[in-house]
């Protein structure tokens, strides 16, 4: 019986993914959210529960009717080694909550479902409740309270139900978001639309994305949503990358059998032969395939473009089924390779049902306002009794003194984020008071009581935070978003301590977290809070951090390290070690040009060759700007083929062989400005190269060598015999 029990259990609740769970007798203890992270999980749990209940309670056995009672508690558990032996062997979880769900499944009626404060608070109006009030609970330090949860919630918009309170409000936008929603019913009659939102720091941009996707979310469409980083700019196709990545939902821990399944299950909406664009992205992805599908025999740069072109496919895919709205946020910080794939996607936008929404900042200049399905839109400041009236939701509705508001609207100078921080600090500091439903000074309003400007305002917020004010710092320093794994191997503080931080920074509204811990990620509110943070950081600080941030990805996180060199280097270089920077810049330039990604691949080994010149003059420092000489010699040939930067470049590398050169590396520098000069047709130079490399390999005694070094010189001295006889020709 308790066999069959346990069947039906698995049953019904395996439609619920992500979960493990473990049978106790007449029992079953679930963990949601693990092995896989879900942000989800706690709705998962809950509507689990739900079915249970109506699925068991429907059952009329021979023994009777069966009964359940259940309980759901959220929090952190530590999931330690392997205990017991055979089928009985499981992950030790260790915590208060699972110890607190069982309280609660043993506090619950028959056939209803329990939950504690912790879990209320994650699916908000979701579901239905009662409340049970304060319960004393075995165990546990005074009473807990307890909610039943009733049925699904009548609300339609998981956004609104989940998220609508913690966004800032929408005032002064109502033309714009018109304008978008014209451009919206075009584009779902098919004549496709691309729209450049672009404005300043903090002018508002991100808020009319959501609030447009609020106008349309009852609509039948497709989101995409792509998000670009500063620390990424060099990153190829980083934005798609990491779109693929949430999409897809890969977690670190999945072996490359389970993201490939979890690939082609994501291709397949908009594919209907998902392999070779599962082939192409596992590729990008650097997902090994183990003979899945047939080894791409094509060269990088081939490859490259497929894998463009692959992107595109996908848009029109989902096109075919429904609209789609895709959201291109910070374009300003994309990486050339991914600005290719834009350009690519615009032409195609005119004859799909999609309206492509970007957001960028004015320093960005994209060629594509003359094009007739393209419109563009500024977003202004805001005015007076606009900066007034958001002022005053910001405050939930309560009107603010005269002398507040006139400092406000002085000093925001119409910015929407300025607006909200500048607000916030003053509800949270002790200069207003609440009386009559409204706020009013208490006290005389002293001199710059306002910060003049919204980094002032969060340099105010972070110290008023001082306790947590170092995970920012750290937080900052790792970038704009983070991963929690990340920022605990270098935060070196105890879990609790470092969860507590997060949660008060996300309260304060300084960062947003997606998903659930440990697999969660966070996210600034805005580039200009991230910079405010790590503005306080003294220089020794900073440079401390770079370091220990280098080393924890380049010992913790080495997949990290192998598949975004670049940002390694980049922590390395700000923390001033410069040999390892320099290593690091040579990987991220040599991956970028494995990819094709030629744009990309100049501006790291650049960076290398400038972090060369502070180290001291010798033959080490020689040794190190060849090897990245050579790699840059292949690239800007990629680039810009025989031209004189190439030219440049090589000779500049010659210039740094001495006596411990190699013969390859001798032989490369003697191919690349052989390569430059045949095709600047300076024969005379290009036979005595062909010469040298002859010289080279009769001294080393190297077939292969001499092999390419006669073919150069049969080269050359055949263009030259078809030099001095072309003017008789051309006279008879």
């Amino acid at each position: 019986m308790i066999g069959a029990y346990h069947r039906y259990v698995a049953e019904t609740i395996s439609r619920f993914n992500g979960f493990v769970a473990k049978y106790m007798g007449d029992g079953v203890l679930v963990y949601f959210g693990y092995p896989q992270a879900q942000e989800d999980s706690a709705e998962r749990a809950i509507r689990a529960g739900l079915s249970l209940v109506d699925r068991i309670g429907r059952l009329d056995l021979a023994c009777g009717k069966l009964e359940i009672r259940i309980g759901i508690a959220t929090g952190l558990v530590v999931v330690g080694d392997l205990v017991g032996i055979g089928e009985s062997q499981e992950r030790a979880v260790v915590g208060e909550t699972p110890n607190l769900a069982a309280r609660l499944q043993a506090l619950a009626k028959p056939n209803t479902v329990l939950i504690a404060e912790s879990t209320r608070r994650l699916v908000g109006a979701l579901f239905e409740y009662r409340s049970l009030g304060a319960v004393d609970v075995k165990g546990l330090a005074g009473p807990v309270p307890l909610w039943q949860v009733l049925r699904p919630g009548t609300i339609p918009s998981r956004f609104e139900a989940l998220r609508s309170a913690s966004l800032t409000p929408l005032v002064g936008r109502e033309d714009e978001i018109e304008l978008l929603m014209r451009r919206w019913a075009r584009a779902k009659q098919g004549e496709g639309q691309i729209a450049l939102l672009s404005g300043e720091a903090g002018i508002g941009k991100s808020r009319i994305t959501a609030a447009l996707h609020e106008r349309v979310r009852d609509e039948p469409h497709t989101r995409l949503r792509y998000f670009c980083s500063p620390h990424h700019r060099d990153s190829p196709l980083h934005p798609f990358i990491a779109q693929l990545e949430r999409a897809a939902g890969f977690a670190r821990e999945d072996a490359p059998e389970v993201k490939l399944d979890k690939l082609e299950a994501l291709l397949s909406q908009s594919e209907e032969n998902p392999t070779e664009a599962a082939a192409l992205f596992a590729d990008l992805l650097a997902v090994p395939i183990h003979g899945r599908y047939p080894a791409l025999t094509a060269d990088p740069q081939r490859r490259r473009e497929l894998t463009m072109m692959a992107f595109v496919r996908q848009l029109e895919g989902l096109a075919r089924k429904k609209p789609v709205l895709t959201i291109f946020e910070d374009a300003h910080w994309v990486d050339s390779t991914s600005l290719e794939v834009l350009e690519m996607t615009v032409d195609r936008v005119p004859h799909l049902p999609v309206l492509f929404l970007l957001t960028f900042r004015p320093e960005l200049d994209l060629p594509w306002t003359g094009q007739a399905h393209v419109m563009t839109l500024t977003l202004s400041r805001l005015g007076q009794r606009e900066t007034e009236k958001l002022a005053e939701r910001v405050a939930g509705g309560k009107s603010l003194p005269i002398e507040i508001l006139d400092q406000i609207v002085e000093r925001a100078d119409g910015i929407p984020l300025f607006i909200e921080e500048l607000t916030k600090t003053l509800l949270e500091g002790s200069l207003l008071r609440e009386q009559d439903g409204r706020y009013v000074l208490d006290g005389p309003l002293p001199p710059l009581a306002i910060p003049s400007s919204l980094h002032a305002s969060l340099l105010a917020r972070l110290d008023r935070l001082a306790p947590v004010k170092e995970v920012a710092q750290i937080g900052a320093t790792l970038g704009r978003e983070f991963s929690y794994e990340v920022l605990a191997a270098v935060a070196r503080r105890p879990g609790d301590q470092l969860v507590d931080a997060l949660d008060r920074l996300a309260n304060a509204g300084l960062i947003f977290r997606r998903g659930a811990l440990p697999r969660a990620s966070f996210i600034f509110k805005h580039a200009l809070v991230q910079d405010a943070a790590y503005s306080t950081l003294l220089r020794g600080q900073r440079q401390e951090l770079h370091a220990r941030i280098g080393k924890v990805l380049e010992e913790q996180f080495p997949e990290m390290a192998a598949t975004q060199p670049e940002i390694v280097a980049h922590h390395y270089t700000q923390a001033g070690l410069i040999p390892s920077a320099i290593e690091y810049w040579r990987k991220a330039g040599e991956r970028a040009y494995r990819r094709s990604a030629v744009v990309e691949a100049t501006k790291h080994l650049t960076h290398g060759i400038e972090l060369v010149s502070s180290l001291p003059a010798g033959a080490e420092r020689d040794r190190k700007e060849l090897g990245l000489s050579l790699a840059l010699g292949r690239v800007t040939w990629a680039a810009k083929g025989h031209g004189p930067d190439t030219l440049r470049v090589y000779c500049r590398a010659r210039d740094l062989l001495d006596e411990s050169a190699t013969l390859e590396e001798r032989m490369a520098v003697l191919n690349g400005l052989w390569n430059v000069e045949v095709h600047r047709a300076e024969l005379r130079t290009t036979r005595q190269l062909a010469q040298e490399a002859l010289t080279l390999a009769a001294r080393h005694r190297d077939p292969q060598t001499a092999g390419s070094a006669n073919s150069r010189m049969g080269i050359t001295l055949c263009l030259m015999v078809c030099r001095s006889t072309l003017p008789s020709r051309a006279s008879s």
